[in-house]
């Protein structure tokens, strides 16, 4: 990323944060019952939001590189970055898939879910916090154990 940011960059994402939760919460995703409802296939409403967030991100993915040859706040590139399917994406999308049907919340929406007013979604906040402090910890331990191990 480029270090000369526009100076709006970082008040652009908090409006664009407070935009998104304010989506999720006036299109009722931010209350687990409603999440749960959809994953035990008795409310599509889910569905419908997801598919019209996809198509706007579709378009504007397919429109803005040929309008531009790179972002306009920071000065980037647009290009695909692809990462490889492996290992680490299976698991990481089975426990995040888990823990979205154990809680019936997903992170973004945790947050927002907070804002209206659900204040039982913190124990959720903590298990995913938890759940990132020890996937940290345990890459760490294994790169410490791979760089001693190449070096022996």
């Amino acid at each position: 990323m480029s270090d000369d940011r526009h100076p709006l960059f970082e008040p652009l994402i908090f409006v664009g944060g407070l935009i998104f939760g304010f989506g999720l919460g006036f299109s009722q995703m931010a209350r687990p019952e409603v999440v749960l409802n959809f994953l035990q296939f008795e409310d599509f409403g889910l569905l419908f939001v997801m598919f019209g967030a996809a198509v706007v991100s579709g378009i504007a993915f397919a429109v803005m590189p040929r309008i531009r040859n790179v972002a306009p706040l920071t000065g980037d590139r647009y290009e695909r970055r692809l990462k490889p399917f492996d290992r680490n994406v299976l698991v990481g999308g089975a426990i995040f898939g888990v823990g979205w049907g154990l809680s019936g919340i997903c992170p973004g929406a945790a947050y927002a879910s907070l804002g209206v007013g659900n204040v039982t979604i913190l124990w959720a906040l903590a298990g995913m916090f938890l759940g990132a402090y020890a996937q940290g910890y345990w890459r760490s331990q294994n790169r410490a154990r791979d760089t001693a191990t190449g070096a022996d």
